[in-house]
């Protein structure tokens, strides 16, 4: 019973290390696509401004 329990620690480990990644990953694309559509949004209402006068 103890090299089962042993066995099964490591891959529930591994698993949420996997999830853990994966969720980090995806953190850090939607912060890059947030960024980006920021920056664009800020661009367009600048020009928008600049060209109003």
């Amino acid at each position: 019973m103890a090299e089962f329990q042993a066995k099964k620690n490591p891959n529930s480990k591994t698993k949420s290390n996997t999830f853990t990644t994966k969720c980090s990953s995806l953190v850090k694309q939607h912060r890059a696509h947030l960024y980006i559509l920021r920056r664009c949004a800020t661009m367009l209402i600048r020009s928008y401004i600049d060209h109003d006068d």
